[in-house]
Formats: structure tokens, sequence, C-alpha cells
């Protein structure tokens, strides 16, 4: 069965939605959402609200003191602390259902046994982006969405909402089974929102990307991308769906989703972006 594919990308890619995708319906963008969580932290860091080297214990009165742990740290994934949420782990149709605000918490008041890492060693964390967006919103007062909004959405001249976790549901692009049947979707609107639970409109996202890497409109990126030899990107993956957003440093850009497995999209993505022709004067 062919995948349902979204491409869109700056001159000489060619935009395409196939198979079934729609480039104005919203799809889960998975772990892309540490991005923006990240530029909320850069933002806020800037207006002098936190800074990058708060430490955690700071903004949060459960973490216990001494643990070394800063907001850096979290953003760069090289606070200790696991991939994963520690306890029982949810249904493996549903991995991180059983992630509560109470789960949470008690992994805050843990932290210095529940970060098993060494401080300042790079190991990815899902677990760290969720503490790392409960420690913005609380130092902020604000929800999730409205530091979204207000820090990301709106500078890049996007309407606030339009990257979001709670997407009307007429709107969405979601996998489908053999028969059409909508695919059972992981529960990511919980703590875990801030490591992995935006959607988006692929327009939308493209918009996003170019304000955040290639005009750069609101500073350099944030610590949560990832960085090549000279490509500086990030992908995402949920149960069913696939995304990778990427931007040469000579302005070539890709934001590519599929509604299929996250190794055919990164292979793609990477590909189709160094296939294409570089800008007349790039590097």
């Amino acid at each position: 069965m062919p995948t349902p594919t979204c491409l869109l990308g700056g001159p000489g890619i060619d935009d395409r939605a196939a198979h079934g995708h729609d480039q104005d319906r919203f799809v889960e963008i998975g772990s892309l959402s540490k991005v923006f969580t990240g530029t909320v932290l850069t933002q806020l860091a800037k207006d002098g609200i936190v800074g990058l080297d708060t430490p955690l214990e700071e903004c949060l009165d459960e973490v216990p003191a001494g643990t070394g742990i800063t907001l850096r740290h979290l953003a760069e994934h090289t606070s200790g602390l696991p991939r994963l949420p520690v306890g029982p782990a949810g249904p493996p149709d549903d991995p991180y259902a059983d992630f509560t605000e109470d789960a949470l918490r008690r992994s805050l008041r843990e932290l210095d046994r529940v970060a098993t890492g060494r401080l300042g060693e790079e190991e990815y964390s899902n677990l760290g982006y969720a503490v790392l967006g409960h420690a913005l919103t609380t130092v902020t007062g604000r929800s999730y969405q409205q530091l979204v909004d207000e820090h990301v959405l709106s500078p890049l001249g996007l309407e606030a909402g339009s990257v979001t976790a709670l997407p009307p549901q007429e709107l969405r692009l979601v996998p489908r089974g053999l028969f059409g049947r909508p695919r059972p979707l992981w529960t990511l609107t919980g703590p875990i929102l801030p490591a992995g639970g935006l959607w988006s409109t692929c327009r939308t996202l493209s918009r996003a990307v170019v304000g955040l890497l290639v005009e750069r409109r609101l500073g350099p990126p944030a610590p949560s991308w990832q960085r090549g030899s000279s490509i500086t990107w990030h992908n995402g993956a949920t149960r069913g769906s696939s995304v990778l957003a990427a931007a040469h440093d000579d302005g070539r850009w890709i934001v590519l989703h599929r509604l299929g497995d996250p190794a055919g999209t990164d292979r793609l993505a990477k590909q189709t972006l160094l296939a294409a022709p570089a800008p007349h004067g790039g590097n």
C-alpha cells in the first residue's frame, strides 16, 4: 500500500502531497515538538525570565538540591536523565498512557536517583523534555500551549494554536489500517507533551522551519535541534507518523511527513535535501 507522504522544501524541491496526504491537515510531529519547547526556553532566556544555566531546583520545588541539572542540560540531553519515564511502562500500544502528572512529580522528588547517566554526557531523553516543559510552565504560570503561542508562533507570524496538542478531530490526518479504520494513537497530551505531543499542518511546519532555521528570525536555533557538519535538523515519530525537518547552511530546507516508518522518512528526507541544487551564491 502506498505511504501517504507530504514533501515541502525550498528551491529545487518539488512540493507534493501524495497517496492521500494533505499539507493542510494536522499531523503528529512527535519529537519535533522538542524544538518548540527549546525555542520557548531560548526566548524566555532572551527576555530574562530564566537563564539557560538556571538550576532546575530553582524552578521546581520538588527537585532535590544538588543535582547540578540546569535547563541547558535538559535542552541538550546532557542531564543524565534516562530516555523514557521511570516506573511501570504503559501498555505496548500506548507507552506514555501511565505517565501522569503524579508520576512526573514522583520522578522530580527522586530526581537524584532517577538521573542514572553522567551529568554533561549526551543521552537523548524524552523524560528530560517532559521535565523541561514542566519547569517552563511552572516558572511562567502559563500553559504549554500559551508558551508556544506567545514565544514561537506569534513572533514567526503564525496563528495561535496552529501548532497544538489538540487540533480539531475533523482536521486530523491519522494512519489507518487495512480496512480504512483509524489506528489507535499514543496518549501524548499529559506531561510528555513538551517532548512529543504536538500536531501541525505541514504547511505551518514549513513556515516555522524557514523562520527558525533559514531566516533565523528568533536568533540562533535552539539547542533542541540536532547539528550535523552543515545541516541542522530534527526528526520525530509516533506510533503511525514520522517527520523530519532540516536546513542546510546554504539555505536549502525540507519538511517531510509520512504516515509510515521513521527510518524511511529520515532516509528520503536527507537524500532529497542533499540532492537539491544549492541556491545561487550558496556555499
